[in-house]
């Protein structure tokens, strides 16, 4: 995940911080049935980046570091979760939706996703 996380542009990675903390973060598994939150089954969630920069500062008004230089660029993210209790939310994989917008990129990244929450659940 680090390493998908280097390569966002630094528009991008702002949007994808300001999403997570200020709403993956903040409602957690209440985000389910939004367009921010979609299940895959055996408790793994896609959460689903997908306006533009400027949308995304105009929603979390004052709290990302996009600036009016980034306010064209699509967001278009995927992060694949799963929550654990009602508080903790694990952060398995994500990819650029944006880059490949293919089904069998997809079903190839929530694959992926699908095995290193398998390697967590046997530790």
């Amino acid at each position: 995940m680090r390493r998908w996380l280097d390569r966002l542009s630094p528009v991008k990675f702002a949007a994808l911080q300001a999403a997570i903390t200020y709403r993956l973060g903040v409602e957690g598994i209440g985000l389910l049935g939004t367009e921010w939150l979609k299940p895959l089954g055996s408790g793994l969630f896609e959460f689903r980046v997908r306006h533009s920069a400027a949308e995304i500062e105009r929603m979390f008004a004052g709290r990302t570091s996009i600036g009016s230089s980034g306010h064209r660029e699509a967001i278009l993210l995927r992060v694949f979760v799963a929550f654990v209790g009602g508080r903790v939310c694990l952060l398995f994989a994500g990819y650029d939706k944006g880059r490949d917008p293919s089904r069998k990129q997809q079903q190839k990244e929530i694959e992926r996703a699908r095995r290193l929450k398998r390697q967590w659940e046997l530790g």
